[in-house]
């Protein structure tokens, strides 16, 4: 039996390939770790306390991808099972990718060119909120109400997807300008896209899942 419309397939696959580019470059991290070649610059940072950037890199991964499957309302309509089933691995790969994140942003020493005083508190601040909402929308359907729900993993989603935008976001700026942004500007750049992302979340939420006012 058909599941899927086109429209959805066009929206898991548009997904997938703007979460594949930070997923694919974590994964050559990770395989540096166990003995692959080196392909991305030294992180001493990561190479001192690898387990932390280790589990961010793939419960992230985990978040974005099977994340987007959960957005997709024949699989929550016709497939309810596999949606709830779906729903724990993003609910617990989301809030460990958050609290990894938190955890790396504090105790990692960075050079003041890769993070400043507003990108550190920004992170923490964002990684924090990503817990809560996740845990909001827990708890947001055990009690049934759906529109909370909804809209509290579509912030989260938003926040999780913050390096794919940053991602994007870095390409462009180094195509156009020649040169890779660093200092305040890279900090800006940063924080730039997840206000992007946090903006079009708010638009998804009050586009589709906002309940629609009944006529008087």
């Amino acid at each position: 039996m058909k599941i899927l419309s086109r429209r959805e397939w066009t929206l898991l696959l548009f997904i997938f390939i703007y979460s594949f580019i930070p997923a694919f470059g974590g994964l050559f991290r990770i395989s540096e770790f166990t003995g692959g070649p080196a392909v991305l610059p030294e992180n001493l940072r990561a190479l001192a306390v690898p387990l932390p950037i280790v589990l961010h890199i793939l419960c992230s991964s985990l978040f974005c991808l099977l994340g987007a499957v959960q957005f997709l309302p024949s699989i929550r309509r016709h497939r309810p099972a596999t949606h709830r089933a779906i729903g724990c691995a993003v609910v617990i790969s989301g809030s460990i990718s958050a609290a990894t994140g938190v955890w790396m942003t504090h105790y990692y020493a960075f050079p003041d060119e890769l993070q400043g005083n507003m990108l550190y508190w920004v992170r923490i601040i964002l990684g924090l909120s990503m817990v809560s909402l996740i845990g909001c929308a827990v708890f947001a359907i055990r009690s049934r109400n759906i529109f909370l729900h909804g809209a509290s993993i579509v912030r989260a989603y938003a926040i999780g997807q913050g390096a794919s935008t940053q991602t994007f976001l870095g390409i462009g700026w180094i195509l156009v300008i020649g040169t890779e942004p660093l200092g305040s500007l890279r900090d800006g750049m940063m924080v730039f896209a997840w206000v992007l992302n946090l903006l079009f979340a708010e638009y998804l939420i009050g586009k589709f899942l906002m309940p629609k006012k009944s006529a008087a």
